[in-house]
């Protein structure tokens, strides 16, 4: 796919993906959404890929969906000429966050700047979010007549809890940066010009002393088990996982480098060698 909404960019193992639309501040339409989705593909199916950052360009992240259509920008039947029917439709951001779930590689937010609706929705399912200082995050669906989408309801009381939430949700405010770091929706605040800097390096650092196949396990590890009614769930696949990967060469190099104080050179790729196991989990259906 050609994308024209979003940059592509690969540096050494780190894959950075720029909402690109800088007049629109990066203003989210399906055409972004398609090729954002196209992306993760891309960086699942590239072993050289070991972690992924997404930011914005220019002064914003994202300013949430494009409203080019004024009032019918949310009337999916109205655009569509009626063909559309709700049982069938799906909604965009939800695409683009169940995607992102999925993804095989750890995902780092960079939010560079206002980030409100799906702009600020999209980030939830990523790992870990960084902010600059002068970032403004915003649950604005209530003032617009929506309700949460990208299938916030779920992920945002679990990175913040129900309560703040709430209070985002039911308020539709904008915030500040700081006010996002007290709630811990952002791990960090930085300068602007020291933002992605600082992405990078957590990145790198990903990319540079682990094992592609006990990051991708652990990510989807950790985010399935928010879901799980009992730790019995967890330690199912902790023991599959212990058995499995202790037979493989990943381990036995991370044990050797360690003992001789070197850095570890893993050689197992996600793309061939994640364990028979994987997933353990029955995909579900939109229904």
């Amino acid at each position: 796919m050609d994308y024209e909404q979003i940059a592509y960019d690969v540096d050494g193992a780190v894959l950075t993906i720029t909402l690109d639309r800088p007049d629109r501040l990066n203003a989210f339409t399906g055409q972004m959404m398609r090729e954002m989705i196209d992306a993760f593909d891309r960086a699942d199916a590239d072993d050289g890929i070991r972690a992924v950052i997404v930011t914005g360009r220019g002064r914003g992240f994202c300013a949430g969906a494009d409203l080019a259509a004024g009032g019918d920008s949310f009337d999916q039947r109205a655009r569509e000429g009626g063909s559309s029917s709700i049982d069938e439709h799906r909604d965009g951001g939800g695409l683009l966050t169940l995607r992102i779930f999925e993804s095989k590689k750890p995902v780092i937010a960079a939010i560079n700047g206002p980030a409100v609706g799906v702009g600020i929705t999209m980030t939830l399912p990523m790992d870990i979010r960084l902010a600059s200082t002068e970032a403004r995050m915003g649950f604005v669906f209530a003032r617009r007549g929506l309700v949460p989408e990208a299938a916030s309801s779920w992920f945002l009381p679990r990175v913040v809890g129900i309560s703040r939430a709430a209070e985002w949700v039911f308020t539709g405010r904008v915030f500040s940066a700081q006010e996002a770091l007290d709630a811990r929706l952002v791990r960090s605040l930085h300068p602007p010009d020291d933002l992605l800097p600082a992405a990078r390096e957590l990145a790198q650092e990903i990319a540079g002393t682990t094992s592609a196949i006990s990051v991708a396990l652990s990510r989807q590890m950790l985010w399935r088990m928010l879901g799980a009614d009992h730790p019995m769930e967890a330690h199912k696949v902790d023991s599959r996982a212990i058995y499995t990967l202790g037979q493989m060469a990943d381990v036995r190099e991370g044990v050797a480098s360690f003992l001789e104080k070197r850095p570890p050179e893993f050689s197992l790729k996600v793309s061939e060698d994640l364990p028979d196991f994987f997933p353990w989990w029955d995909d579900r259906p939109f229904a």
